[in-house]
Protein backbone atom coordinates (compact mmCIF):
# COMPACT_ATOMS: atom_id res chain seq x y z
CA UNK A 1 0.00 0.00 0.00
CA UNK A 2 3.08 2.52 0.80
CA UNK A 3 4.61 1.86 -2.47
CA UNK A 4 1.28 2.46 -4.51
CA UNK A 5 0.72 5.50 -2.20
CA UNK A 6 4.09 7.09 -3.48
CA UNK A 7 3.40 5.98 -7.09
CA UNK A 8 0.09 8.02 -6.85
CA UNK A 9 1.70 10.45 -5.18
CA UNK A 10 4.75 10.78 -7.35
CA UNK A 11 1.79 10.69 -10.37
CA UNK A 12 -0.31 13.26 -9.24
CA UNK A 13 2.55 15.47 -8.49
CA UNK A 14 3.79 15.45 -12.04
CA UNK A 15 0.42 16.22 -13.05
CA UNK A 16 0.08 18.86 -11.18
CA UNK A 17 3.08 20.83 -13.09
CA UNK A 18 1.45 19.52 -16.58
CA UNK A 19 0.56 22.40 -18.82
CA UNK A 20 -3.11 21.93 -18.36
CA UNK A 21 -3.20 22.65 -15.11
CA UNK A 22 -2.08 26.43 -14.93
CA UNK A 23 -5.70 27.82 -15.29
CA UNK A 24 -5.76 26.87 -12.34
CA UNK A 25 -3.09 29.12 -10.49
CA UNK A 26 -5.09 32.54 -10.75
CA UNK A 27 -7.70 31.46 -8.81
CA UNK A 28 -6.37 29.40 -6.15
CA UNK A 29 -3.70 32.70 -5.86
CA UNK A 30 -7.04 34.95 -5.75
CA UNK A 31 -9.14 32.79 -3.46
CA UNK A 32 -6.29 31.65 -1.36
CA UNK A 33 -5.54 35.67 -0.30
CA UNK A 34 -9.40 37.50 -0.81
CA UNK A 35 -10.77 37.63 2.84
CA UNK A 36 -12.80 40.40 4.12
CA UNK A 37 -10.48 41.75 6.93
CA UNK A 38 -6.09 40.90 7.08
CA UNK A 39 -5.48 37.76 8.77
CA UNK A 40 -4.69 38.81 12.38
CA UNK A 41 -2.14 35.93 13.58
CA UNK A 42 0.32 33.07 11.37
CA UNK A 43 -2.18 30.65 11.72
CA UNK A 44 -4.38 32.90 10.30
CA UNK A 45 -2.75 33.38 6.88
CA UNK A 46 -2.18 29.00 6.34
CA UNK A 47 -5.49 28.13 6.77
CA UNK A 48 -7.31 29.47 4.76
CA UNK A 49 -5.17 28.45 1.35
CA UNK A 50 -4.66 25.26 2.68
CA UNK A 51 -8.28 24.84 3.90
CA UNK A 52 -9.04 25.30 0.11
CA UNK A 53 -6.79 22.52 -1.40
CA UNK A 54 -8.09 20.13 1.41
CA UNK A 55 -11.54 21.06 -0.26
CA UNK A 56 -10.35 20.77 -3.46
CA UNK A 57 -8.84 17.18 -3.09
CA UNK A 58 -11.62 15.59 -1.43
CA UNK A 59 -14.52 16.93 -4.46
CA UNK A 60 -11.85 16.04 -6.87
CA UNK A 61 -11.69 12.82 -5.61
CA UNK A 62 -15.13 12.20 -5.20
CA UNK A 63 -16.03 13.10 -8.53
CA UNK A 64 -12.93 10.81 -9.93
CA UNK A 65 -14.38 8.00 -8.37
CA UNK A 66 -17.75 8.59 -7.92
CA UNK A 67 -18.99 11.25 -10.15
CA UNK A 68 -19.72 9.57 -13.37
CA UNK A 69 -21.50 6.50 -11.82
CA UNK A 70 -23.64 8.84 -9.42
CA UNK A 71 -24.37 11.39 -12.42
CA UNK A 72 -25.55 8.34 -14.53
CA UNK A 73 -27.74 6.39 -11.52
CA UNK A 74 -29.93 9.71 -11.09
CA UNK A 75 -29.87 10.07 -14.82
CA UNK A 76 -28.54 13.42 -14.92
CA UNK A 77 -26.60 15.27 -17.44
CA UNK A 78 -22.80 14.56 -17.31
CA UNK A 79 -21.96 17.94 -17.50
CA UNK A 80 -23.69 18.78 -14.48
CA UNK A 81 -20.49 19.05 -12.02
CA UNK A 82 -18.45 21.23 -14.26
CA UNK A 83 -21.04 23.90 -14.79
CA UNK A 84 -22.07 23.53 -10.76
CA UNK A 85 -18.72 24.63 -10.78
CA UNK A 86 -18.37 27.65 -13.23
CA UNK A 87 -21.28 29.05 -11.62
CA UNK A 88 -20.06 28.54 -8.18
CA UNK A 89 -16.66 30.58 -8.89
CA UNK A 90 -18.82 33.13 -11.20
CA UNK A 91 -21.04 33.84 -7.97
CA UNK A 92 -18.04 33.47 -5.45
CA UNK A 93 -16.04 36.24 -8.40
CA UNK A 94 -19.50 38.60 -8.08
CA UNK A 95 -19.58 38.46 -4.33
CA UNK A 96 -16.03 39.99 -4.23
CA UNK A 97 -16.98 42.62 -5.83
CA UNK A 98 -20.53 43.00 -4.64
CA UNK A 99 -20.87 42.30 -0.28
CA UNK A 100 -24.83 42.40 -0.71
CA UNK A 101 -24.53 39.19 -2.70
CA UNK A 102 -22.23 37.79 -0.62
CA UNK A 103 -24.12 38.40 1.94
CA UNK A 104 -26.96 36.52 0.24
CA UNK A 105 -24.32 33.80 -0.24
CA UNK A 106 -23.60 33.25 3.30
CA UNK A 107 -27.50 33.37 4.60
CA UNK A 108 -28.10 29.62 4.13
CA UNK A 109 -24.55 28.37 6.51
CA UNK A 110 -24.79 31.15 8.79
CA UNK A 111 -25.89 28.81 11.43
CA UNK A 112 -23.26 26.69 10.96
CA UNK A 113 -20.39 26.78 13.43
CA UNK A 114 -17.18 28.62 12.40
CA UNK A 115 -18.73 29.97 8.88
CA UNK A 116 -17.49 33.39 8.33
CA UNK A 117 -16.69 33.27 4.90
CA UNK A 118 -14.68 36.37 4.43
CA UNK A 119 -12.67 35.68 7.43
CA UNK A 120 -8.99 34.26 6.88
CA UNK A 121 -9.10 31.88 9.98
CA UNK A 122 -12.73 30.39 9.28
CA UNK A 123 -13.43 26.83 8.35
CA UNK A 124 -16.74 25.75 6.65
CA UNK A 125 -16.48 29.24 4.06
CA UNK A 126 -12.80 28.28 2.43
CA UNK A 127 -13.42 24.18 2.89
CA UNK A 128 -17.00 24.71 0.72
CA UNK A 129 -15.08 26.97 -1.18
CA UNK A 130 -12.51 24.12 -2.01
CA UNK A 131 -15.15 21.76 -3.01
CA UNK A 132 -16.52 23.90 -5.51
CA UNK A 133 -13.62 25.08 -6.77
CA UNK A 134 -12.64 20.81 -7.29
CA UNK A 135 -15.33 19.86 -9.78
CA UNK A 136 -13.13 22.69 -12.33
CA UNK A 137 -10.02 20.75 -10.88
CA UNK A 138 -9.23 19.12 -14.65
CA UNK A 139 -5.76 18.01 -14.75
CA UNK A 140 -4.43 16.38 -18.37
CA UNK A 141 -5.91 12.84 -18.40
CA UNK A 142 -2.49 10.15 -18.11
CA UNK A 143 -2.27 7.15 -17.76
CA UNK A 144 -3.56 6.66 -14.18
CA UNK A 145 -6.06 9.55 -13.79
CA UNK A 146 -8.19 8.22 -16.95
CA UNK A 147 -7.97 4.37 -15.49
CA UNK A 148 -9.06 6.16 -11.71
CA UNK A 149 -12.14 7.33 -14.20
CA UNK A 150 -12.51 3.85 -15.87
CA UNK A 151 -12.87 2.42 -12.42
CA UNK A 152 -15.34 4.82 -10.74
CA UNK A 153 -17.27 4.31 -14.49
CA UNK A 154 -17.81 0.56 -13.84
CA UNK A 155 -18.64 0.89 -10.01
CA UNK A 156 -16.57 -1.90 -8.82
CA UNK A 157 -13.96 -0.09 -6.92
CA UNK A 158 -11.46 -1.77 -4.43
CA UNK A 159 -9.42 -0.07 -1.61
CA UNK A 160 -6.33 0.44 -3.85
CA UNK A 161 -8.21 2.07 -6.87
CA UNK A 162 -8.97 4.49 -3.33
CA UNK A 163 -5.65 4.46 -2.44
CA UNK A 164 -4.27 5.44 -5.45
CA UNK A 165 -7.16 8.31 -6.20
CA UNK A 166 -6.53 9.76 -2.70
CA UNK A 167 -2.44 9.79 -3.17
CA UNK A 168 -3.24 11.04 -6.61
CA UNK A 169 -5.83 13.54 -5.71
CA UNK A 170 -3.13 15.10 -2.79
CA UNK A 171 0.17 15.14 -5.14
CA UNK A 172 -1.66 16.95 -7.98
CA UNK A 173 -3.52 19.62 -5.97
CA UNK A 174 0.27 19.76 -3.93
CA UNK A 175 1.54 22.78 -6.68
CA UNK A 176 -1.35 24.51 -6.19
CA UNK A 177 -1.04 25.24 -1.79
CA UNK A 178 2.19 27.39 -2.93
CA UNK A 179 0.00 30.02 -4.98
CA UNK A 180 -2.56 29.65 -2.55
CA UNK A 181 -0.77 30.28 0.29
CA UNK A 182 1.31 32.94 -1.60
CA UNK A 183 -2.08 34.57 -2.10
CA UNK A 184 -2.40 34.40 1.03
CA UNK A 185 1.16 36.02 1.99
CA UNK A 186 0.64 38.74 -0.08
CA UNK A 187 -2.45 40.42 1.58
CA UNK A 188 -0.72 39.52 5.24
CA UNK A 189 2.48 41.47 4.57
CA UNK A 190 0.97 44.49 1.97
CA UNK A 191 0.40 47.43 3.43
CA UNK A 192 -1.02 48.65 0.42
CA UNK A 193 -2.89 45.71 0.61
CA UNK A 194 -4.71 46.90 3.81
CA UNK A 195 -5.45 50.00 2.67
CA UNK A 196 -7.04 49.25 -0.43
CA UNK A 197 -8.71 45.71 0.92
CA UNK A 198 -11.42 46.94 -1.25
CA UNK A 199 -9.62 47.44 -4.72
CA UNK A 200 -7.83 43.84 -4.11
CA UNK A 201 -11.32 42.01 -3.67
CA UNK A 202 -12.88 43.83 -6.45
CA UNK A 203 -10.02 42.87 -9.09
CA UNK A 204 -9.72 39.54 -7.39
CA UNK A 205 -13.65 39.34 -8.23
CA UNK A 206 -13.03 40.24 -11.80
CA UNK A 207 -10.13 37.54 -12.23
CA UNK A 208 -12.55 34.84 -11.07
CA UNK A 209 -15.32 35.84 -13.18
CA UNK A 210 -13.19 36.17 -16.34
CA UNK A 211 -11.82 32.39 -14.96
CA UNK A 212 -15.38 31.55 -14.96
CA UNK A 213 -16.12 32.78 -18.42
CA UNK A 214 -12.69 31.11 -19.82
CA UNK A 215 -13.66 27.42 -18.55
CA UNK A 216 -16.88 27.48 -19.85
CA UNK A 217 -15.66 28.55 -23.07
CA UNK A 218 -13.29 25.63 -23.05
CA UNK A 219 -10.53 28.53 -23.45
CA UNK A 220 -8.17 26.41 -21.19
CA UNK A 221 -7.71 23.73 -23.76
CA UNK A 222 -5.57 26.33 -26.08
CA UNK A 223 -3.01 26.25 -23.32
CA UNK A 224 -2.98 22.18 -23.52
CA UNK A 225 -2.51 22.79 -26.98
CA UNK A 226 0.07 25.47 -27.02
CA UNK A 227 2.41 23.93 -24.29
CA UNK A 228 4.01 20.98 -25.23
CA UNK A 229 2.78 17.83 -22.60
CA UNK A 230 6.05 17.61 -21.59
CA UNK A 231 5.13 15.40 -18.77
CA UNK A 232 3.93 12.71 -20.88
CA UNK A 233 7.04 10.08 -20.71
CA UNK A 234 7.27 9.80 -17.14
CA UNK A 235 3.40 9.52 -16.58
CA UNK A 236 3.07 6.74 -18.40
CA UNK A 237 6.73 5.06 -17.29
CA UNK A 238 4.96 5.46 -13.50
CA UNK A 239 1.35 3.71 -14.97
CA UNK A 240 3.11 0.45 -16.41
CA UNK A 241 4.72 -0.12 -12.40
CA UNK A 242 3.00 -3.46 -11.53
CA UNK A 243 1.71 -1.90 -8.48
CA UNK A 244 -0.53 0.77 -10.56
CA UNK A 245 -1.54 -2.19 -13.05
CA UNK A 246 -2.65 -4.63 -10.37
CA UNK A 247 -4.65 -1.37 -8.47
CA UNK A 248 -6.15 -0.29 -11.94
CA UNK A 249 -7.98 -3.84 -12.36
CA UNK A 250 -11.04 -3.78 -11.13
CA UNK A 251 -11.30 -4.65 -7.38
CA UNK A 252 -7.71 -5.07 -6.83
CA UNK A 253 -5.51 -7.66 -7.77
CA UNK A 254 -7.04 -10.62 -9.75
CA UNK A 255 -5.69 -13.50 -7.42
CA UNK A 256 -4.65 -16.42 -9.48
CA UNK A 257 -5.33 -14.85 -12.25
CA UNK A 258 -2.72 -12.11 -12.06
CA UNK A 259 0.02 -15.30 -13.64
CA UNK A 260 -1.09 -14.99 -16.64
CA UNK A 261 -2.22 -11.59 -16.80
CA UNK A 262 0.99 -10.56 -15.67
CA UNK A 263 3.09 -13.53 -18.24
CA UNK A 264 0.71 -13.18 -21.68
CA UNK A 265 1.72 -16.02 -24.06
CA UNK A 266 2.71 -18.67 -21.55
CA UNK A 267 0.77 -21.27 -20.22
CA UNK A 268 0.34 -21.09 -16.23
CA UNK A 269 -2.65 -22.49 -14.35
CA UNK A 270 -4.25 -19.00 -13.29
CA UNK A 271 -7.97 -20.67 -11.45
CA UNK A 272 -11.19 -20.74 -12.27
CA UNK A 273 -12.55 -18.56 -14.85
CA UNK A 274 -15.53 -16.75 -13.88
CA UNK A 275 -18.85 -16.96 -14.97
CA UNK A 276 -20.33 -14.61 -17.22
CA UNK A 277 -22.93 -12.65 -14.72
CA UNK A 278 -24.30 -9.40 -15.34
CA UNK A 279 -24.47 -9.60 -19.23
CA UNK A 280 -26.44 -8.05 -21.41
CA UNK A 281 -27.98 -9.56 -24.69
CA UNK A 282 -26.66 -12.58 -26.43
CA UNK A 283 -25.94 -13.12 -30.46
CA UNK A 284 -25.36 -16.30 -32.33
CA UNK A 285 -27.03 -18.72 -29.43
CA UNK A 286 -30.05 -20.48 -29.74
CA UNK A 287 -33.17 -18.33 -29.10
CA UNK A 288 -30.19 -15.52 -27.67
CA UNK A 289 -29.72 -17.69 -24.61
CA UNK A 290 -27.04 -17.22 -22.24
CA UNK A 291 -24.00 -19.46 -22.01
CA UNK A 292 -22.35 -20.35 -18.60
CA UNK A 293 -18.91 -21.22 -17.81
CA UNK A 294 -20.65 -24.43 -15.73
CA UNK A 295 -22.20 -25.67 -19.13
CA UNK A 296 -19.10 -25.23 -21.12
CA UNK A 297 -17.00 -27.49 -19.25
CA UNK A 298 -15.44 -30.25 -21.22
CA UNK A 299 -14.90 -27.73 -23.59
CA UNK A 300 -11.51 -25.39 -24.45
CA UNK A 301 -12.71 -21.92 -24.60
CA UNK A 302 -11.52 -18.36 -26.17
CA UNK A 303 -12.69 -15.18 -24.23
CA UNK A 304 -12.05 -12.50 -26.40
CA UNK A 305 -12.98 -9.29 -25.57
CA UNK A 306 -13.37 -6.64 -28.58
CA UNK A 307 -15.26 -3.37 -29.31
CA UNK A 308 -16.61 -3.19 -32.87
CA UNK A 309 -15.15 0.37 -34.15
CA UNK A 310 -11.45 -0.36 -32.62
CA UNK A 311 -9.58 -0.91 -35.20
CA UNK A 312 -6.81 -3.18 -33.48
CA UNK A 313 -9.87 -5.57 -32.50
CA UNK A 314 -10.52 -6.07 -36.68
CA UNK A 315 -7.48 -6.01 -37.23
CA UNK A 316 -7.58 -8.58 -35.18
CA UNK A 317 -10.65 -10.69 -35.92
CA UNK A 318 -9.71 -12.88 -39.05
CA UNK A 319 -7.59 -14.61 -36.66
CA UNK A 320 -9.97 -15.83 -33.72
CA UNK A 321 -12.64 -16.07 -37.03
CA UNK A 322 -10.07 -18.82 -38.34
CA UNK A 323 -9.43 -20.31 -35.48
CA UNK A 324 -13.04 -21.30 -35.05
CA UNK A 325 -13.56 -22.29 -38.32
CA UNK A 326 -10.79 -24.17 -37.91
CA UNK A 327 -10.98 -26.30 -34.40
CA UNK A 328 -14.70 -25.69 -33.88
CA UNK A 329 -15.51 -29.06 -34.13
CA UNK A 330 -12.59 -30.57 -32.29
CA UNK A 331 -14.09 -28.99 -29.54
CA UNK A 332 -12.75 -25.01 -29.12
CA UNK A 333 -15.93 -22.44 -28.10
CA UNK A 334 -15.11 -18.85 -29.35
CA UNK A 335 -17.00 -16.50 -26.88
CA UNK A 336 -16.89 -12.44 -27.95
CA UNK A 337 -17.75 -10.04 -24.98
CA UNK A 338 -17.92 -6.85 -26.70
CA UNK A 339 -17.14 -4.33 -24.08
CA UNK A 340 -18.24 -0.93 -25.49
CA UNK A 341 -15.74 2.31 -25.95
CA UNK A 342 -17.91 4.98 -27.04
CA UNK A 343 -21.65 5.51 -26.52
CA UNK A 344 -23.20 4.56 -29.88
CA UNK A 345 -21.57 0.60 -28.85
CA UNK A 346 -23.87 0.20 -26.39
CA UNK A 347 -26.70 -0.02 -28.49
CA UNK A 348 -27.84 -3.77 -29.45
CA UNK A 349 -28.72 -3.02 -32.72
CA UNK A 350 -25.63 -1.56 -33.62
CA UNK A 351 -23.63 -4.61 -32.35
CA UNK A 352 -25.68 -7.15 -33.97
CA UNK A 353 -24.98 -5.40 -37.46
CA UNK A 354 -21.36 -5.30 -36.61
CA UNK A 355 -21.64 -9.30 -35.45
CA UNK A 356 -23.33 -9.73 -39.25
CA UNK A 357 -21.41 -7.32 -41.19
CA UNK A 358 -18.13 -8.92 -39.93
CA UNK A 359 -19.69 -12.06 -40.58
CA UNK A 360 -18.94 -13.16 -36.78
CA UNK A 361 -20.29 -16.94 -36.25
CA UNK A 362 -19.10 -17.36 -32.90
CA UNK A 363 -21.15 -16.62 -29.51
CA UNK A 364 -20.89 -12.69 -28.48
CA UNK A 365 -22.44 -11.32 -25.47
CA UNK A 366 -22.65 -7.21 -24.78
CA UNK A 367 -20.76 -6.12 -21.94
CA UNK A 368 -22.49 -3.06 -21.33
CA UNK A 369 -21.69 -2.54 -17.36
CA UNK A 370 -18.35 -4.05 -17.77
CA UNK A 371 -19.44 -6.87 -15.53
CA UNK A 372 -17.26 -9.64 -17.35
CA UNK A 373 -14.57 -7.37 -18.06
CA UNK A 374 -14.02 -6.88 -14.03
CA UNK A 375 -13.98 -10.14 -13.65
CA UNK A 376 -11.79 -10.88 -15.96
CA UNK A 377 -9.09 -7.94 -14.34
CA UNK A 378 -8.92 -6.90 -17.80
CA UNK A 379 -7.29 -4.09 -19.73
CA UNK A 380 -7.28 -4.18 -22.97
CA UNK A 381 -8.92 -4.36 -26.39
CA UNK A 382 -8.16 -6.55 -27.75
CA UNK A 383 -7.81 -9.77 -25.07
CA UNK A 384 -7.70 -13.08 -25.24
CA UNK A 385 -8.00 -15.60 -22.50
CA UNK A 386 -7.74 -19.48 -22.75
CA UNK A 387 -9.98 -21.62 -20.31
CA UNK A 388 -9.08 -25.41 -20.42
CA UNK A 389 -11.58 -28.55 -20.40
CA UNK A 390 -12.15 -28.22 -16.42
CA UNK A 391 -13.10 -24.65 -16.39
CA UNK A 392 -9.27 -23.07 -15.87
CA UNK A 393 -7.80 -19.79 -17.47
CA UNK A 394 -4.77 -21.09 -19.01
CA UNK A 395 -2.92 -18.49 -21.25
CA UNK A 396 -3.51 -14.73 -22.18
CA UNK A 397 -2.79 -12.66 -24.87
CA UNK A 398 -2.94 -8.94 -25.33
CA UNK A 399 -3.63 -7.03 -28.08
CA UNK A 400 -2.21 -7.17 -31.89
CA UNK A 401 0.24 -10.13 -32.73
CA UNK A 402 1.64 -13.14 -30.81
CA UNK A 403 -0.77 -15.18 -33.02
CA UNK A 404 1.10 -18.51 -33.55
CA UNK A 405 2.05 -18.82 -30.19
CA UNK A 406 -1.81 -18.36 -28.97
CA UNK A 407 -3.15 -21.05 -31.39
CA UNK A 408 -0.34 -23.41 -30.21
CA UNK A 409 -1.64 -23.08 -26.61
CA UNK A 410 -4.98 -23.86 -27.97
CA UNK A 411 -4.17 -26.81 -30.19
CA UNK A 412 -2.10 -27.63 -26.43
CA UNK A 413 -5.22 -27.34 -24.68
CA UNK A 414 -7.49 -29.33 -26.99
CA UNK A 415 -5.04 -32.03 -27.22
CA UNK A 416 -5.19 -32.45 -23.50
CA UNK A 417 -8.72 -32.32 -23.54
CA UNK A 418 -8.95 -35.39 -26.01
CA UNK A 419 -5.62 -36.90 -26.65
CA UNK A 420 -7.15 -38.67 -29.55
CA UNK A 421 -8.34 -35.58 -31.52
CA UNK A 422 -7.54 -34.88 -34.74
CA UNK A 423 -6.56 -31.22 -35.36
CA UNK A 424 -6.23 -29.41 -38.93
CA UNK A 425 -3.08 -28.04 -39.56
CA UNK A 426 -2.00 -24.56 -38.10
CA UNK A 427 -3.76 -21.70 -39.88
CA UNK A 428 -1.71 -18.27 -38.28
CA UNK A 429 -0.06 -16.62 -41.00
CA UNK A 430 -1.18 -14.45 -43.70
CA UNK A 431 -4.20 -12.88 -42.72
CA UNK A 432 -4.08 -8.84 -41.95
CA UNK A 433 -0.23 -9.09 -40.76
CA UNK A 434 0.35 -6.30 -37.84
CA UNK A 435 2.21 -2.91 -39.67
CA UNK A 436 5.42 -2.85 -37.87
CA UNK A 437 6.41 0.61 -38.98
CA UNK A 438 5.32 3.93 -37.58
CA UNK A 439 2.48 4.99 -37.40
CA UNK A 440 -0.09 7.75 -35.51
CA UNK A 441 -1.74 7.21 -32.57
CA UNK A 442 -5.86 7.28 -32.41
CA UNK A 443 -7.62 10.62 -33.14
CA UNK A 444 -10.75 11.74 -31.26
CA UNK A 445 -12.87 14.12 -33.17
CA UNK A 446 -15.18 14.86 -30.17
CA UNK A 447 -14.70 17.87 -27.72
CA UNK A 448 -14.37 15.31 -24.78
CA UNK A 449 -11.20 14.54 -26.03
CA UNK A 450 -10.31 15.80 -29.46
CA UNK A 451 -7.96 18.02 -27.59
CA UNK A 452 -5.44 15.76 -27.29
CA UNK A 453 -4.71 15.28 -31.23
CA UNK A 454 -6.38 18.83 -32.47
CA UNK A 455 -4.33 21.62 -34.46
CA UNK A 456 -6.52 24.37 -35.45
CA UNK A 457 -7.09 27.86 -34.75
CA UNK A 458 -10.56 27.59 -33.49
CA UNK A 459 -11.62 26.21 -29.75
CA UNK A 460 -13.07 22.52 -30.62
CA UNK A 461 -16.17 22.75 -28.14
CA UNK A 462 -19.20 21.58 -27.72
CA UNK A 463 -21.91 23.88 -29.88
CA UNK A 464 -23.78 23.65 -32.86
CA UNK A 465 -23.04 25.57 -36.37
CA UNK A 466 -19.62 26.33 -35.11
CA UNK A 467 -17.38 27.67 -38.05
CA UNK A 468 -14.19 26.61 -38.20
CA UNK A 469 -10.41 27.16 -40.46
CA UNK A 470 -8.14 24.69 -41.72
CA UNK A 471 -4.80 24.69 -40.53
CA UNK A 472 -2.33 25.92 -43.09
CA UNK A 473 0.53 24.04 -41.31
CA UNK A 474 -0.78 20.97 -39.84
CA UNK A 475 1.75 19.32 -37.65
CA UNK A 476 2.47 15.41 -37.93
CA UNK A 477 -0.28 13.21 -36.17
CA UNK A 478 -3.03 15.78 -35.50
CA UNK A 479 -5.76 17.19 -37.42
CA UNK A 480 -8.16 20.29 -37.53
CA UNK A 481 -11.32 21.11 -39.21
CA UNK A 482 -12.61 23.54 -41.96
CA UNK A 483 -16.19 24.68 -42.59
CA UNK A 484 -19.06 24.08 -40.29
CA UNK A 485 -19.54 21.51 -37.58
CA UNK A 486 -21.58 20.40 -34.78
CA UNK A 487 -19.32 19.67 -32.17
CA UNK A 488 -20.56 17.07 -29.40
CA UNK A 489 -18.53 15.09 -27.04
CA UNK A 490 -17.52 12.18 -29.31
CA UNK A 491 -18.13 13.25 -32.83
CA UNK A 492 -18.34 16.57 -34.75
CA UNK A 493 -21.07 16.15 -37.41
CA UNK A 494 -21.09 18.30 -41.12
CA UNK A 495 -22.36 21.26 -41.63
CA UNK A 496 -21.89 23.77 -44.36
CA UNK A 497 -18.35 23.67 -46.26
CA UNK A 498 -17.11 20.90 -43.65
CA UNK A 499 -13.36 19.74 -44.75
CA UNK A 500 -11.49 17.75 -41.86
CA UNK A 501 -6.98 17.90 -43.03
CA UNK A 502 -5.21 14.81 -40.84
CA UNK A 503 -1.11 14.63 -40.77
CA UNK A 504 -0.59 10.81 -40.41
CA UNK A 505 2.40 8.66 -40.69
CA UNK A 506 -0.19 5.42 -41.15
CA UNK A 507 -0.07 2.79 -43.74
CA UNK A 508 -3.52 2.53 -43.37
CA UNK A 509 -6.11 4.92 -42.69
CA UNK A 510 -9.28 4.55 -40.53
CA UNK A 511 -12.57 6.30 -39.50
CA UNK A 512 -15.76 5.58 -37.65
CA UNK A 513 -18.41 7.54 -39.22
CA UNK A 514 -22.08 7.48 -39.25
CA UNK A 515 -25.50 9.04 -41.17
CA UNK A 516 -25.78 9.85 -44.92
CA UNK A 517 -23.48 10.96 -47.38
CA UNK A 518 -19.75 11.01 -48.83
CA UNK A 519 -16.23 11.34 -48.10
CA UNK A 520 -14.02 12.84 -50.40
CA UNK A 521 -10.35 11.63 -49.37
CA UNK A 522 -7.79 14.10 -51.39
CA UNK A 523 -4.28 11.90 -50.43
CA UNK A 524 -1.13 13.43 -52.16
CA UNK A 525 0.38 10.97 -54.61
CA UNK A 526 -2.72 8.63 -54.63
CA UNK A 527 -6.37 8.67 -56.83
CA UNK A 528 -8.88 10.88 -55.28
CA UNK A 529 -11.19 8.11 -53.24
CA UNK A 530 -14.61 8.40 -52.84
CA UNK A 531 -16.42 6.73 -49.49
CA UNK A 532 -20.40 6.36 -49.31
CA UNK A 533 -21.04 6.25 -45.69
CA UNK A 534 -24.30 4.67 -45.03
CA UNK A 535 -26.47 3.77 -41.57
CA UNK A 536 -25.04 3.54 -37.88
CA UNK A 537 -21.39 4.30 -36.48
CA UNK A 538 -19.08 1.80 -38.25
CA UNK A 539 -14.74 1.77 -39.29
CA UNK A 540 -14.87 2.61 -42.60
CA UNK A 541 -11.02 2.00 -44.78
CA UNK A 542 -10.00 5.66 -45.98
CA UNK A 543 -6.35 4.41 -47.30
CA UNK A 544 -4.91 1.74 -47.84
CA UNK A 545 -0.70 2.33 -48.57
CA UNK A 546 2.77 2.19 -47.86
CA UNK A 547 3.53 3.89 -44.31
CA UNK A 548 4.76 7.29 -45.05
CA UNK A 549 3.79 11.01 -43.81
CA UNK A 550 0.88 12.60 -45.72
CA UNK A 551 -1.43 15.05 -44.81
CA UNK A 552 -5.03 13.89 -46.27
CA UNK A 553 -8.17 16.60 -47.09
CA UNK A 554 -11.13 15.35 -46.65
CA UNK A 555 -14.39 16.63 -48.05
CA UNK A 556 -17.40 16.02 -45.82
CA UNK A 557 -21.12 16.11 -47.07
CA UNK A 558 -23.93 17.90 -44.34
CA UNK A 559 -24.72 15.54 -41.53
CA UNK A 560 -22.13 12.96 -41.34
CA UNK A 561 -20.60 12.82 -38.36
CA UNK A 562 -17.21 11.71 -37.84
CA UNK A 563 -16.04 10.05 -34.54
CA UNK A 564 -12.31 8.77 -34.58
CA UNK A 565 -9.39 8.04 -36.97
CA UNK A 566 -7.40 4.88 -36.13
CA UNK A 567 -4.60 3.96 -38.16
CA UNK A 568 -1.95 0.64 -39.25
Amino acid sequence: MVTLALLGLLSGLITGVSPCVLPMIPIVFVAGGTGDAAPTSQRATWLRPVLIIVGIVISFGGIALLGTLTLSLLGLPTGLLRWTGIVLLALIGVSLIVPQVAHVLEKPFSRLPSWTPGRSDSTFGPLLLGLGLGTLYVPCAGPVLAAISVAGATADIGWQTVVLTISFATGAAIPLVFFALAGASMTARLTAYRKRQRAFRVAGGVVLIVMAVAIAANLPAVVQRLVPSYTNGVEQAIARQDAVTGALRAGGAGGSLDKCVAHPGTVADCGAAPEFSGTGQWFNTAGGAPLTMNGLRGKVVLIDFWTYSCINCQRDAPYVKKWYDAYHAAGLVVIGVHTPEFAFEHDAGNVASAVRDEGIRYPVVQDNDFAVWNAYHNLYWPAKYLIDARGMVRATAFGEGDYANTEANLRSLLRAADPTVSLPTAVTGGVDEVTSGPTSPEMYLGAARGATSYQGGDELAVGTGKAFTLDAAQPQDSFSLGGRFDVADESVTAGDGARIRVNTRGAKVYSVLSGTGVLQVHTPGMPDKTIQVSGTPRLYPLVDGSSAQRVLDIDVSKGISVYTFTFG
